[in-house]
């Protein structure tokens, strides 16, 4: 199975929610590396990394987020892989 790189951009109510916390838990979940971090725009970015069914598994995960997130859409974007170690929470 070879491994492929997404990044993902979500917009709507993700920050102060617990969605980095909640994305890291689903991530590991499905067996996937990379990180989930907050931005200056009230957005979050996921970078992850895995197989192309995880990877989608997560894009439909981010659609709605952990309950108390309001996710209006989630922009997706392939790329180089980059060789992540585990799945982390970054600020």
């Amino acid at each position: 199975m070879s491994t492929e790189h997404r990044t993902f951009r979500i917009h709507g109510r993700v920050q102060g929610v617990f969605f980095r916390q909640s994305a890291r838990q689903e991530a590991q979940r499905l067996g996937l590396h990379g990180y989930a971090q907050n931005n200056p725009d009230n957005t979050v970015t996921i970078e992850a990394e895995g197989p192309a069914e995880a990877l989608a598994a997560l894009e439909s995960w981010c659609q709605h987020g952990p309950p108390a997130a309001r996710v209006e859409r989630v922009e997706a974007q392939a790329g180089s892989v980059q060789g992540y170690s585990g799945f982390e929470v970054r600020r």
